[in-house]
């Protein structure tokens, strides 16, 4: 038989074949250690069973499934194995459907299988409790659980209280929800008292059934509250103290009580303050006692420099293009300090923050200006924390600052990125118009409606463009038309994604479209009829005539015969001539 011949018949039977398979399937279980190194053989997808073929299979995803990106099968040979590491927690399965030449289709399923990666967490490192120093005995209070992301045995299994619990004064109990959380509570386990022990710190650790088991930890302050059976006692009648009348509001004078300023201070208005101090414990039979504090105000350089900030941006707010050029005002600053005699005089500008990319700049000492030292670039760093300082030349000197937030606004400055320069992607010959074909996703750096993309076709009537088209927002590519793998078995297409910038950039990538070809034509020989002429001597078996599609042997049936019928046949006839030479 020809290999004409041969090709025409191995592909009918593999159609047929998958025709026949399309209403079952196999299922073929498997399953991965998610620790598995990247490359690990999984399996095969053959198991062997009467019902399958063998490779090669055509294979087919479950959508969602993640299989492209995580696995790696060879279709070839059936072997699957892992192309990432896997990771349970993130993704616990993946599915796809094998297609062997004949026999049902495999369904394959890929379990990945938990390892002890994960250790207890608590949701916070630190819990502060209080008990009063009469709590009876196995009070208990509950902590906060531990987490585990892993299943079973490898899920947090006990706790532990590591140290800090002097005299064993409490103990731990746990027990478990059907959310399968492990929950915990603290409980006394003796006596407290606050002026032994007037608070606790400990360490609870949290351990999952692994071997070795992981752990994590939580530090739990305890505190012991009083109960009033103590007077209030100063170490001192009487307190004395100074603060300069510069002092801000918040500012500590004295720790008895803690003494602060309030309001602010003026030597020139009062230099003594006279304070009687009354201590009173929270009992529900109050206790008190009394003392005298006497404070005196320190006359110092007490007026800072004040600083005035004029935005330059059309809106005067702390904003700046990112395509300002070095040199390009940002900020108007002026300084007064009310001490000085001469406006502006004796005070000294700097400029912190800004990594370089902002300096000031002053012709008299008076106005100073921020300006653009560096160039910018929003897609590197979008904001800066800009501080303008002023220090006057008193003794002390007096610092004053000004902080503001500088935002860079967006230019349209980036083209949109497609993930790949070139996609493959695939689309039966029978597809109907409208069938989903591929998503191509391009993203913009640039930000508001630079960033907004617009995706389209280039137009070309040799690559068969008008055979497909694209939704614009989305940037799915369906069939628009019947497609033909005899016409084209790889259009391809050039994808446009545009962004809404003034003026707009734009990029392209280009996809691959592979047809895969069915059985839509009928085989044509070259001429409907043949006459042939044969010796009459001619022996058994010898060609009498070849053909592009058959050939006929002297003595044995057309090789029809010998074929099953495929879905369309051309009727041949022959004519067979004998010669007497």
């Amino acid at each position: 038989m020809s290999g004409a011949v041969q090709l025409c018949v191995s592909l009918w039977l593999v159609l047929a074949a998958a025709s026949a398979g399309a209403g079952s399937e196999h299922l073929r279980e498997l399953d991965i250690s998610e620790g598995a190194p990247v490359g690990t053989r999984v399996g095969f997808i053959g198991d062997g069973s009467s019902s399958d073929s063998g490779p090669p299979y055509l294979i087919v995803p479950v959508p969602g499934s993640a299989v492209d990106t995580d696995i790696s099968i060879e279709a070839n040979t059936g072997e699957i194995r892992t192309k990432v590491a896997l990771d349970r927690e993130t993704r616990a399965a993946y599915s796809l459907v094998a297609i062997p030449a004949s026999g049902q289709n495999i369904r394959v399923v890929v379990q990945v299988l938990d390892e002890n990666d994960n250790a207890p967490t608590f949701p916070s490192p630190v819990m502060s409790i209080e008990f009063p120093e009469n709590t009876p005995r196995d009070v208990k209070r509950t902590l906060h659980p531990a987490r585990d992301l892993d299943l079973g045995i490898y899920n947090t299994q006990r706790y532990n209280i590591v140290s800090g619990n002097v005299n064993n004064a409490f103990r731990l109990s746990s027990h478990r929800e059907r959310d399968g959380v492990l929950y915990l509570d603290l409980q006394i386990n003796g006596f407290l008292d606050r002026e032994t022990t007037a608070g606790y710190s400990l360490i609870i650790e949290a351990l999952d059934g692994g071997s070795p088991p992981l752990r994590g930890s939580m530090t739990v302050n305890i505190t012991i509250q009083d109960v009033n059976d103590n007077q209030p006692i100063f170490n001192q009648s009487r307190y004395f103290a100074q603060v300069p009348e510069n002092a801000t509001v918040g500012t500590s004078v004295l720790q008895t009580g803690q003494i602060s300023v309030d309001k602010q201070l003026d030597f020139e208005t009062k230099e003594i303050h006279e304070l009687v101090v009354v201590a009173k414990d929270r009992g529900v039979q109050p206790l008190e006692t009394t003392a005298f504090v006497s404070i005196k105000v320190t006359d110092v350089n007490d007026n800072q420099p004040t600083i005035n900030v004029i935005f330059l941006s059309d809106d005067a707010t702390p904003k700046i293009s990112e395509m300002a050029q070095p040199g390009e005002f940002v900020a108007r600053i002026s300084v007064n300090d009310p001490d000085s005699k001469t406006e502006y005089s004796n005070v000294n500008v700097t400029l912190e923050g800004g990594e370089g990319h902002f300096g000031l700049a002053t012709q008299d000492n008076i106005i100073y200006l921020v300006i653009v030292s560096l160039p910018i670039d929003r897609e590197v760093r979008p904001n800066y924390t800009l501080s303008v300082i002023a220090t006057d030349t008193g003794s002390p000197p007096l610092h004053a600052s000004r902080t503001f937030h500088l935002r860079v606004t967006d230019v349209n400055d980036n083209a949109p990125e497609f993930d790949k320069q070139v996609y493959n992607v695939n689309v039966l010959e029978v597809a109907e118009p409208g069938t989903s074909v591929f998503q191509v996703t391009a993203k913009d750096r640039d930000e508001g409606t630079n960033s907004e993309l617009t995706y389209s076709i280039q137009e070309s009537s040799e690559s068969h463009s008008n055979w497909f088209q694209i939704d614009p927002k989305s940037g799915l590519i369906t069939t628009r038309l019947h497609v033909d793998c005899e016409t084209d078995p790889v259009p391809q297409l050039i994808v446009v994604a545009t962004d809404n910038g003034v003026p707009p950039l734009s990029s392209s990538a280009t996809v691959l479209v592979t047809i895969h070809d069915v059985n839509d034509n009928e085989p044509i020989f070259d001429h409907s009829f043949y006459n042939v002429t044969i010796k009459e001597d001619v022996a058994k078996g010898d060609c009498i005539l070849k053909v592009s599609h058959a050939i006929f042997l002297f003595g044995i049936p057309p090789v029809e015969e010998y074929i099953p019928s495929p879905p369309n046949k051309l009727n041949l006839e022959f004519y067979l001539r004998y010669s007497m030479e």
